[in-house]
């Protein structure tokens, strides 16, 4: 029986993945990962380009960047019928997302679709290493101590959401905060925040970036892959 296998690949570091990952990724005879714009790489096959075999059949699935829940539906159905070209023939085939395959993934959707056309295809997912615990390593700080609640808001929030969460959480990661970072800034310095909030851009990888204190930037043109964590307690993020 076919086995349709995610791996979470980590953040951009190719050193961040998994031993578990990288044997299931040696032995794959299929290979799919999310497609690059332009004629380029995406970010998951770059980082597993060293480890990569000639043998290996390669297939990019297209995934566009857009909201309309009905695009993005067909997306995975048409991604979820080329796997299965190979699912379908017995052949195991493992897909490698960036960070964490359970974690804002597009291997979920994909998992489901596929399960759509064939229940019998089994799902295996093999963890990785998502963007905020990378960013906050790359920061030298622990993202929770002790008792720490810990809020994670994804790239659709709205700031009447920033208020309701940080009433209850120590920390907080804004996902995706390139579009609204004008917005967060405002907010953080009226309730003072801005000494304890960082930004972290592109986290591992050759191109990071890290923006602390936010007092020194009130306004920053920043990458998709760009997220914000702001923290209650006190914090050494003048040292980063």
């Amino acid at each position: 029986m076919a086995i349709l296998c995610g791996i979470g690949i980590g953040p951009g570091d190719p050193e961040l993945i998994t031993l578990k990952g990288w044997r299931r990724l040696q032995q794959a005879r299929v290979i799919a990962f999310p497609a690059g714009r332009g004629g380029r790489r995406g970010i998951a096959e770059e980082i597993i380009a060293g480890y990569k075999h000639p043998w290996q059949t390669c297939l990019p699935l297209e995934f566009p960047y857009v909201l309309e829940q009905a695009v993005l539906e067909q997306a995975w159905q048409k991604a979820a019928k080329e796997v299965y070209t190979y699912l379908g023939q017995g052949t195991d085939v493992v897909f490698v997302s960036e960070g964490d395959v359970s974690f804002y993934s597009t291997f979920s959707y994909l998992a489901a679709a596929v399960q759509v056309l064939d229940p019998t295809i089994q799902i295996e997912a093999i963890p990785g290493v998502c963007s905020p615990l990378a960013a906050a390593a790359s920061l030298g700080m622990p993202l929770t101590l002790g008792s720490d609640r810990l809020a994670v808001l994804p790239a659709m929030y709205h700031l009447d959401e920033l208020a309701q969460v940080w009433g209850w959480a120590e920390v907080m990661v804004l996902m995706k905060v390139r579009s609204v970072y004008g917005q967060v800034w405002h907010w953080l310095k009226e309730h003072h925040l801005l000494e304890q909030a960082a930004v972290v851009s592109w986290a591992t990888t050759p191109k990071q970036q890290i923006y602390t204190p936010l007092t020194d930037f009130p306004t920053l043109t920043l990458p998709y892959f760009s997220l914000l964590m702001v923290w209650k307690r006190q914090s050494n993020l003048r040292n980063v």
